[in-house]
């Protein structure tokens, strides 16, 4: 005979009023897609009564439930018009259960140009960018889409109009060229300009284009490959090495030392896309060894959960990370007994 089993937690209600009918419109969005959302989102029930929210469910549930509701009117009290991706991320925000609130979070401006605000999107975005005002050299790595340059050079131009700063110095190491930019055909910046693109497209989400070629021109803006940093001592700047995974260690070196009165630097990358040649190491991959007790350096890990690209961005790298390692396993495997597979057989060649 079996027996019953036990009864779950009791379920209970919990109203919530809203009496501006212009916050609820926007709650609910177009079509109720807003609202269809937080009901796939929240194991409670929701149900909406003209200005009134019914939460049913276990009480944690519900607990639950009613945060993310109070999240997203305090985000629409502060002049936000509510996206799916918003919600998706305050959920996200409150399951890992952190101090800090989603609204605050998803309001943090960083810089603002024609109606287009700069701000962090994730809790860890917002930990980068935190760290980037209270240490003088900041490492953000993490994968492809966390914002980890885009942000870096959102604060370099914050600082650069708050006269923080007098310039901003903006460098990639140029790996595929070798950095032997000589050989290549043209001029400098013909030479240079496929591996500084990126940051050029940034630049001009974030200043008015007319205005760019006139600060490179005054030395208010440097955009040049990390071989010129090389013997130089950098004050007043805003330095930012992006692609910092393709650095050697000694590169690493002779770029940190450039440090001068006044600056600050931040390095960005992503330790699973090094392009440096066979057996050459990453200066990024050992620099946290090195540094990582050092005061006033600080490593910002971004994740995954970071990626501000579409949805799928998240999930490819987390598909990626699982192949790396099932590969890096399987390696160990083959080479824990020379010649002979993890399962005790000889090691065929790989074809």
């Amino acid at each position: 005979m079996t027996g019953t089993p036990p009864p779950g937690p009791p379920r209970v209600q919990t109203r919530i009023t809203v009496p501006d009918p212009k916050i609820m419109v926007n709650l609910l969005g177009a079509g109720d897609e807003i609202l269809r959302l937080v009901e796939r989102s929240v194991v409670s029930d929701v149900h909406v009564r003209g200005n009134e929210i019914t939460i049913t469910g276990a009480p944690a549930d519900n607990a639950l439930a009613e945060r993310l509701f109070s999240e997203l009117i305090e985000l629409i009290e502060k002049g936000e018009t509510l996206t799916t991706d918003a919600v998706r991320r305050t959920v996200g925000m409150l399951e890992q259960g952190t101090a800090e609130r989603p609204a605050e979070v998803l309001t943090l401006n960083i810089l603002s140009r024609r109606g287009r605000t700069i701000r962090p999107k994730t809790l860890g975005q917002k930990k980068y960018v935190d760290s980037i005002d209270a240490n003088t050299i900041v490492f953000g790595i993490g994968p492809a889409g966390t914002g980890k340059t885009y942000l870096a050079m959102a604060k370099a131009v914050q600082a650069l109009q708050a006269k923080q700063v007098n310039r901003i110095i903006l460098t990639r190491p140029a790996v595929e060229a070798g950095e032997r930019l000589g050989f290549l055909p043209g001029t400098l910046n013909e030479k240079i300009d496929p591996y500084l693109r990126p940051l050029y497209d940034a630049l001009h989400d974030m200043l008015d284009p007319e205005t760019i070629p006139k600060l490179m021109a005054a030395g208010t803006i440097e955009v040049a490959p990390l071989a010129y940093m090389r013997g130089r001592t950098l004050n007043d700047a805003f330095i930012i090495l992006d692609e910092a995974q393709n650095t050697t260690p000694e590169q690493m070196k002779m770029f940190l030392t450039r440090l001068g009165f006044g600056s600050k630097i931040v390095v960005t990358g992503d330790v699973t896309q090094v392009d440096l040649p066979g057996g050459t190491s990453s200066g990024l991959r050992v620099v946290r060894e090195i540094l990582g007790n050092v005061e006033d350096v600080h490593f910002a890990q971004l994740s995954s959960s970071d990626v501000v690209r579409h949805r799928l961005v998240g999930e490819i790298v987390d598909a990626y990370a699982r192949w790396d390692e099932r590969e890096n396993q399987q390696a160990q495997g083959v080479h824990a007994v020379p010649g002979r597979t993890a399962q005790g057989g000889r090691a065929g060649r790989r074809r």
